[in-house]
């Protein structure tokens, strides 16, 4: 836990005592008592094994003559070798390695346990010495008697890198509608959308908002109740094959329709409680259908592999229905799920239970389906999906597993440049002593289940790795302090299940980044971000950074979801819109001055035919070009940017002031454009068309 902070080279910021205690006791530590005088640990709860070839670190800090043994994660446990001896090769069952402090054992377990633990290439077993990829126990034993089983994470070197290179798009799933759409995007239309781009443009991804449960009341994709499981909003209701036996639906179809008309034809926000409470009632009348004996077995499959965390899921949708969405305001007992009252209201509450559970396999296989489309249309990555950086404290999640989250704190951004007043995004982090105990099993489940439908996983505010801004309730962000998690801890967790999934991973690293963040995640796979604006020679003379000079290993894009459109960048109204809103930001004369020196630099290399004052569409169409001759393994073009969209999906630091994250696509004039006319647009074509011949797939 950090004492103070350094927001500039040469300034240094003491934390307040009060921040560090209130942390401090978040992680049942209470910071006027004297430290406990419990003798260390033989090791941490959880440790890390490379498997690169090396010996692990751990080794090291056993003392002289210790003995250890691996149990492997899909078998019993086996007897522990002693001290000087090697063990044998573990079998299915059967300890997976032995060996003495400071040495090397023999071979690592092979058998069904290693093939259970990877698949192929650097997924497969370890090398000499090394146990096969997977989460493993490890049993201690010293010289003087004392013993430890703690976790073991045995990892490829690096998560899987992406093939050559590629473009794609970067799509608000929400803001997406078609001519079937019931008032907002659905996965429906994600299928389609990749159909049309994969098999014409030859896109190679599909980068989707977070597709995560949200919860009533709040749009923002990035605050939701379940980072684990899909939102079923996002359900295209026809596709679902009990739909056409659950009787006639022509009052739903007319009501879906006037959603549908009030955004793309009226103007009005996407309102997306209004698209669930329809969506609801048609999958309440869907839910007496009874399945057919495959989907029968099929949907028993599904609640077997996700087990409690789905009932758990499904059991605190059904009480929100009853109590409200915040388990804050529940009755006492029913804030623990574990409770035999909450026992007691699972069982009243059975058929919603089930209710829930089956929307999210329904939503599930949806977005297998989508994923599907993506590959049959020559995708080679397909979706990539976001990882939020957190849950709402009311939520699913932070009920469910409230013994892993830190009551009472937020976490969010120091004060920086950009927002001299920090952040707090209303988000419970986790706590890292409760991770590395259950050898960061919430994490693992996590991934896995993201990477289940992706070709690729972003993941925001990838720093949050390494340490978080944690900021006490009732504080402002500037009295906030950061916290340290195991970085090789949860980038082993990361390449491990990214390995066995075949899953490529891109990290947002941009904002305040710690020195030597970025060189760990390249170490071990993780692509960066890199943003035009952004990339500017800053310990330098501030020119823009030439595309050459680019890394590679990144995704390339114009903009994001925080971002204006590269339109509204190039015609200075994002800096308009701030000053309508009264946020502070770059003054109007900066922003364009660097305008005009980025369209400077395109017209030197060629890349802008216009001239000094080219028409806005040549000017994307320039500022595409410059990201496809970086060497940029992925790069992203923002949907909207196809066809001229002008409004930002969301200004941060606004809440009520502007429709965060409830505007569809639309044209340089604010008009929505459907997804039918979106792939008609002779502008999205010739955008498109830019990439080929670039060295993109």
């Amino acid at each position: 836990m950090a004492t103070s902070y350094a927001p500039a080279p040469g300034r240094t910021i003491r934390t307040p005592d009060a921040t560090v205690a209130a942390a401090l006791a978040a992680l049942d530590v209470d910071a006027s008592a004297p430290p406990p005088s419990a003798p260390e640990p033989l090791l941490p709860p959880t440790v890390v094994w490379w498997l690169d070839g090396t010996p692990p670190p751990w080794r090291q800090r056993l003392p002289e003559g210790s003995s250890w043994s691996l149990t492997l994660e899909a078998g019993e446990a086996g007897e522990a070798g002693e001290a000087g001896e090697a063990g044998e090769a573990g079998e299915a069952g059967e300890a997976g390695e032995a060996g003495e402090a400071g040495g090397t054992g023999d071979a690592a377990g092979t058998g069904d346990a290693g093939r259970a633990a990877g698949t192929g290439g650097a997924g497969g077993a370890g090398g000499a010495g090394e146990p096969p990829p997977g989460v493993h126990t490890l049993h201690v034993r010293a010289p003087d008697g004392r013993t430890a089983d703690v976790h073991l994470i045995a990892a490829p070197p690096r998560a899987p890198r992406p093939p050559g290179r590629t473009h794609g798009l970067l799509v608000q799933l929400y803001s997406l509608l078609s001519a079937r759409s019931w008032g907002m995007g659905d996965l429906g239309d994600l299928a389609d959308l990749a159909a049309w781009a994969g098999r014409t443009h030859g896109v190679g991804f599909l980068q989707v908002n977070p597709l995560h449960a949200g919860g009533p009341g709040d749009p923002s994709p990035y605050s939701p109740t379940s980072r684990r499981f899909p939102d079923p909003v996002h359900l295209r209701v026809e596709e679902i094959p009990e739909y056409v036996y659950a009787g006639e639906r022509a009052g739903d179809r007319k009501e879906a329709a006037r959603l549908r008309h009030a955004v793309v034809a009226d103007g009005e926000p996407i309102d997306r409680d209004a698209v669930w409470a329809l969506k609801k009632r048609v999958l309440e009348e869907i839910h007496g259908v009874p399945l057919s004996p495959g989907r029968r077995a099929a949907y028993c499959d599904y609640l077997a592999e996700h087990g409690t965390a789905l009932e758990d899921h499904a059991t605190y949708l059904a009480l929100a229905e009853r109590h409200g969405p915040d388990r804050r305001t529940w009755p006492a007992p029913l804030q623990d799920p574990r409770s035999p009252e909450t026992a007691e209201a699972r069982r009243a509450l059975l058929d919603r239970v089930d209710f829930h559970s089956r929307l999210a396999w329904l939503t599930d296989t949806q977005l297998a389906a989508a994923q599907r489309a993506a590959r049959e249309a020559g995708m080679r990555v397909g979706l990539v999906h976001d990882l939020a950086v957190g849950v709402h404290p009311g939520g699913s999640d932070a009920w469910a597993q409230a013994d892993v989250f830190a009551r009472g704190m937020s976490v969010g951004a120091p004060p920086d440049a950009f927002n001299a007043a920090g952040q707090d995004w209303g988000l419970p982090p986790w706590r890292p002593d409760r991770l590395a105990a259950t050898g960061y099993a919430p994490f693992r489940a996590l991934l896995r289940a993201l990477m289940r439908h992706a070709g690729a996983l972003r993941i925001d505010h990838v720093m949050g790795l390494f340490r978080l801004w944690w900021i006490p309730e009732g504080r402002p962000p500037t009295e906030g302090t950061y916290v340290r998690y195991d970085a090789e801890a949860m980038l082993a967790v990361l390449v491990l299940e990214a390995t066995r999934s075949g899953t490529y991973v891109i990290g947002e690293d941009l904002g305040t980044v710690e020195p030597g963040v970025r060189e760990t995640l390249r170490e071990r796979g993780v692509l960066g971000t890199n943003v035009l604006w952004f990339e500017r020679d800053w310990e330098g003379d501030g020119r823009p950074v030439p595309a050459e000079d680019w890394r590679a290993d990144c995704m390339a894009t114009a903009t994001t979801h925080d971002l204006p459109s590269t339109a509204a960048r190039l015609s200075g109204d994002d800096v308009r819109l701030r000053e309508r809103l009264g946020l502070t930001g770059e003054s109007p004369a900066r922003a364009a001055a660097e305008t005009a020196e980025w369209l400077a630099l395109l017209a030197r290399l060629g890349l802008l035919p216009g001239g000094a004052e080219p028409g806005e569409e040549e000017a994307v169409r320039a500022v595409h070009r410059f990201l496809a001759r970086t060497p940029a393994r992925l790069v992203g073009i923002w949907l909207p940017d196809l066809v001229g969209d002008r409004r930002p999906q969301n200004v941060p630091g606004t809440w009520d002031q502007y429709p965060n994250w409830r505007l569809p696509v639309a044209g340089p004039d604010g008009t929505p454009v459907t997804l039918e006319a979106l792939t008609t647009s002779p502008r999205a074509h010739a955008l498109l068309a830019e990439f080929h011949g670039h060295g993109h797939l």
